[in-house]
């Protein structure tokens, strides 16, 4: 049986996905026979660009969507308009339809960068070393002489 399932790609800790039509047996990451499209989920919005021509293609050959690429294909329109397909809508007016939709969809997009688990902790530090640069120095020496100015115990009074 043929599956259309993501693929997962990139660095540690970075992963984007091919979508990818495999057979069933295949690992996730390993033989496949098309690729079909991309799914970034680290952009905001994520990322999902589909051939959806080569979809209809093997949908209608029988490869059956995975839940993840079901989710997805679902979010960007597809599977509505593969339902419209079987029902006899002509597929050319369909995938101008698709192209309409990926245009709509918003072109502006940034890479969330997943904080690391000292980065907030350098930071902070940068922070507070620049805050104290910028305050004066004539409270840090008020502080120092109130210090001094504390009545000290008597030395016998520790003895005891």
């Amino acid at each position: 049986m043929v599956r259309i399932r993501l693929r997962r790609m990139g660095l540690r800790h970075q992963p984007y996905y091919r979508i990818v039509v495999a057979d069933r047996e295949s690992p996730r990451d390993g033989r496949f026979l098309e690729v079909v499209g991309t799914y970034n989920p680290r952009t905001e919005p994520s990322t999902i660009l589909v051939k959806e021509e080569r979809v209809y293609y093997w949908m209608n050959h029988g490869a059956q969507p995975s839940e993840s690429v079901t989710r997805l294909f679902t979010q960007i329109g597809l599977k509505d308009r593969f339902e419209r397909l079987k029902k006899g809508e002509k597929a050319e007016k369909l995938l101008a339809e698709a192209e309409k939709a990926a245009k709509e969809r918003p072109l502006e997009l940034k890479t969330r960068r997943d904080a690391k688990p000292g980065a907030k902790k350098k930071a902070s530090s940068k922070k507070k070393k620049a805050a104290e640069a910028a305050a004066p120095e004539a409270p840090a020496a008020e502080k120092k002489d109130a210090k001094a100015a504390e009545p000290k115990a008597p030395a016998d009074e520790k003895a005891k």
